[in-house]
């Protein structure tokens, strides 16, 4: 690997002579890891015109780094970062100055968020993950994957690799949503109608920038996705959260001067608990009677192996009062970062005007390779064999957990990824999940999932759908002699 010259410049403000400073400059390189051993240096003709010196000086130094055996020359070959140079210390640099800046008053607004998620990133090293929204790779279709990034590098699709679309998406994916996606789950909508976003998350987040200020209040399930919780939070609107039963968010507990309601009817987060017809219908009447606006996040929609489907919220409104949320991240996999908000027209005006002034358009290969993998089939095919492995997962699941005597507090009534599971009163699943990583076990504690300062401790999240269904029965085991035996 060759060491590019534009890494190399001389300080102004150096001290001693050209020959000494182009010393210092490649060994302190050396000494802080930045070269590493192997590496080539540029030429002596290349750095003598890069840094505006003669060519002797170069070599002069280059020959004086080799003496010390920071450099060995290969003949015609040029020069390398020597095998035995000294290596880097093994502490890391302290600088120079903290510097005088007083952060806790120069931050105007604050985004760290209280208790959160942890997702870790090296939860495939683990033999048991019972861990959410992670790809499998057992079941990612990778070939046509590739196949179709491949086919959106073509000349043919330069403009779509290349376009600035300012505030635009790409054309051929919006088509797919409008007539395919949506279609699915009784949309129908226009290109006008349709925003692509960065994820379900971004799509949230545009919602309630757009939709909330200081004065309004906006209502959330509790528990919820705990991401959404602090969007809210930092969105410095009023917040009320609804406590959910056994059929997700009740309208009769909505308070009477709610502007904005968040929910995940289909398939609530992360009780997994689905919302009856005639809840939902309740709900859309209570909007209209209230006026009030809904924020539907439809995940996993697709991982309905059990049946098909309950009618989305969006499908049900008669008077534009539902803003519908998609996402291909959960299903395709979770850095692909995709996602679509549907909504009336003046309203996804403003999100995308809001989007331009962030990020201006998710890049448009990934939109055209997922258009190419959308309208080839090849996503069809990936949902009826991630519906087939999940089903024969989650009946050993329950299976296992019932073997085991543990409760089981919430299991999606279609299907989906994930139980949502309840201890004993005296168990605290953070404490628990950190016992089990020593087993090579991954849970996922309640606590974040829940609003009060004080959440309930015994709640935890089991997911299916990165974990082989002949080691689910062993890991509920060991999760299961954690809980009796501590």
């Amino acid at each position: 690997m060759s060491i590019s010259v534009e890494t190399f410049f001389l300080d102004p403000s150096g001290e001693g002579t050209l020959q000494a400073r182009i010393q210092q400059m490649i060994a302190q390189g050396i000494l802080a890891g930045r070269f590493r051993p192997g590496e080539r240096l540029p030429s002596s003709r290349k750095m003598a015109t890069h840094l505006g010196v003669s060519r002797i000086t170069v070599t002069l130094a280059y020959t004086e780094l080799v003496a010390d055996d920071y450099l060995r020359s290969r003949g015609r070959s040029g020069y390398f970062v020597s095998e035995n140079a000294p290596e880097p210390p093994a502490f890391p640099a302290q600088r120079a100055t903290i510097g005088t800046v007083d952060w806790s008053r120069a931050i105007g607004q604050r985004f760290t968020p209280g208790l959160s998620l942890d997702k870790p990133a090296d939860w495939a090293s683990f033999r048991y993950p019972f861990i959410y929204g992670q790809a499998d790779k057992t079941l990612f279709d990778s070939a046509n994957w590739r196949l179709c990034a491949l086919r959106a590098l073509g000349m043919r699709d330069f403009g779509a690799l290349t376009s600035d679309y300012f505030d635009g998406d790409d054309p051929q994916l919006v088509e797919f949503i409008a007539r395919q996606t949506l279609p699915r789950r009784g949309i129908l909508a226009g290109s006008d109608e349709i925003l692509v976003t960065m994820g379900a998350q971004n799509a949230l987040w545009l919602s309630a920038q757009v939709l909330l200020n200081s004065r309004r209040r906006a209502a959330i399930e509790d528990p919820c996705y705990p991401a959404l919780r602090n969007i809210l939070t930092q969105s410095r609107c009023q917040l009320s959260m609804v406590p959910v039963d056994r059929d997700g968010l009740p309208p009769d507990a909505l308070p009477a001067d709610t502007d904005v309601v968040f929910t995940t009817p289909s398939h609530q987060c992360p009780t997994t608990a689905t919302m009856p017809l005639s809840r939902r219908q309740a709900l859309l009447q209570k909007a209209e009677a209230q006026d009030f606006v809904i924020v539907e996040d439809d995940y996993e929609f697709e991982m309905s192996f059990l049946k098909s489907p309950s009618p989305s919220l969006k499908s049900l409104d008669e008077n534009g009062r539902v803003i519908y949320v998609g996402s291909f991240s959960k299903s395709l996999f979770p850095g692909l970062r995709l996602g679509y908000l549907v909504g009336p027209a003046p309203f996804i005006r403003q999100a995308r005007a809001l989007r331009a002034t962030v990020l201006r358009h998710p890049p448009g290969h990934i939109q055209r390779t997922v258009a190419y993998y959308l309208s080839l089939g090849h996503y069809d095919a990936l949902i009826r064999r991630m519906s087939k492995a999940y089903h024969e997962r989650q009946q050993v699941m329950e299976d296992s957990l019932r073997n085991q005597d543990l409760t089981v507090a919430g299991q999606g009534t279609y299907g989906g990824s994930s139980v949502w599971l309840r201890a004993p009163d005296d168990i605290d699943t953070t404490i628990l999940a950190e016992k089990l990583r020593h087993d090579s076990v991954l849970v996922e504690p309640g606590a974040p999932f829940f609003a009060a300062s004080m959440p309930p401790k015994n709640y935890l999240r089991l997911a299916y759908s990165s974990i082989p269904a002949s080691r689910i029965p062993e890991g509920i085991r060991l999760l299961g002699d954690a809980i009796r035996y501590g």
